[in-house]
């Protein structure tokens, strides 16, 4: 009873959200503490960091360890082109698009290979990484602020990664690809305010 009252409420939660924050310059201070916060303070990468951890929990070992590892460092190579100005273009979409991708694939139970799973994963990773590059102002420290948003993903996987362990017991299996859905739910109305 617990779990759905969790999922409808992060459902409502979700409905309710004004505009993703993670994309506002004027709240990132400069340093490694902004870059800890900046990733949790927008639900559009929230929602799809903690994906990558349910997901990869969903998936099993090696995925589990794996999917959580590659998206920061992927993550970090996005920042960096960012950072250097380099253009991506579609960067919101991609991002909105991550979190009703990763999320639909929770909800269907979908187990591609290995090597697919971590390549849809890297993909995303790029444009969430990019966003954080290009919002660094001048007066930040690129390095402390890489750093703290590169450890606020990994802990946002963790917490993905907690939930999914669930996936042992069926009760738990269901709340997973429910949460799945709400994750999905979310990238869809990422997606419709971006476009």
């Amino acid at each position: 009873m617990q779990v759905g009252k969790l999922i409808w409420g992060a459902a409502l939660g979700v409905l309710l959200a004004s505009n993703a924050q993670a994309h506002s310059a004027a709240d990132i201070g400069g340093g490694f503490v902004s870059g800890l916060l900046h990733p949790v303070l927008g639900w559009d990468h929230v929602a799809a960091m903690v994906a990558v951890g349910l997901w990869g929990a969903f998936l099993g070992s090696p995925a589990v360890w794996l999917l959580p590892v590659v998206f920061p460092l992927v993550m970090a190579v996005g920042g960096a082109l960012g950072l250097a100005g380099v253009d991506l273009p579609g960067v919101e979409i991609g991002i909105a698009a991550s979190a009703l991708v990763l999320g639909a694939m929770i909800l269907l139970a979908a187990r591609p290979p290995l090597w697919i799973a971590g390549l849809l994963v890297a993909s995303f990773a790029i444009f969430h990484g990019h966003a954080h590059g290009t919002e660094l102002p001048d007066a930040a420290s690129p390095l402390a602020y890489s750093l703290g948003f590169v450890i606020a993903t990994g802990l946002l996987h963790l917490s993905g990664i907690s939930f999914g362990l669930l996936v042992r017991w069926p009760l738990g299996r269901s709340a997973v690809r429910a949460a799945g859905a709400v994750i999905a739910l979310a990238g869809g109305l990422f997606l419709w305010q971006a476009v």
